[in-house]
């Protein structure tokens, strides 16, 4: 697992040990960065369910403006940090240790880009876009990328949030939602 380009280009991230944590495959995450490869630079970045960080890292290197990764598991966070600072990007992220729920539910800023890649037995992927939604986290003309099983099916609309396209990896789907903004 490496950063593919920007400031940390080449740089290798630690894995998590076991199989708890599945980390997004270099396909499937050059695939995530070329759908948004123009809507990243300066951008306020949320990785939810972070695992190794490894999406919101990215983000950074490619020159977004801060990235905030959501984990609950104790020694991830500990990796995500460490992570951050193998690729010289620690000053721009902010690790939370908790449960991504309860997150969004607190947190005030808003974001440009939302990663939402829960595990997959948990099956979070709709309650995570309603709470998104509900707490409107996702600023105007934002981007909510979701991976998911390719036979899951997700909503076309959630909130102020529409699916605009959904791409296949072999057994990974990523479903891109865009804010629509009021008139």
């Amino acid at each position: 697992m490496r950063v593919i380009t920007g400031s940390a280009r080449g740089r290798r991230l630690r894995e998590l040990e076991g199989q708890e944590t599945r980390p997004t495959t270099d396909r499937v995450k050059e695939g995530i960065f070329n759908i948004i490869q123009f809507d990243i630079e300066g951008r306020r970045v949320l990785d939810l369910f972070a695992g190794t960080g490894q999406l919101g890292i990215e983000a950074l290197s490619r020159g977004a403006e801060s990235a905030v990764f959501v984990e609950q598991r104790r020694d991830a966070v500990r990796l995500i940090r460490e992570n951050l600072e193998l690729t010289g990007l620690a000053d721009r992220g902010r690790v939370v240790n908790g449960d991504a729920m309860a997150f969004l539910s607190g947190e005030p800023g808003g974001f440009d880009l939302i990663f939402v890649d829960p595990p997959y037995a948990l099956n979070l992927w709709e309650q995570t876009l309603e709470e998104i939604s509900r707490f409107d986290i996702l600023r105007g003309h934002g981007i909510i990328i979701c991976e998911c099983p390719v036979e899951h099916s997700l909503p076309e609309r959630v909130g102020a949030c529409v699916c605009h396209r959904t791409y296949r990896y072999g057994k990974i789907k990523i479903t891109t939602y865009h804010r629509e903004e009021q008139p």
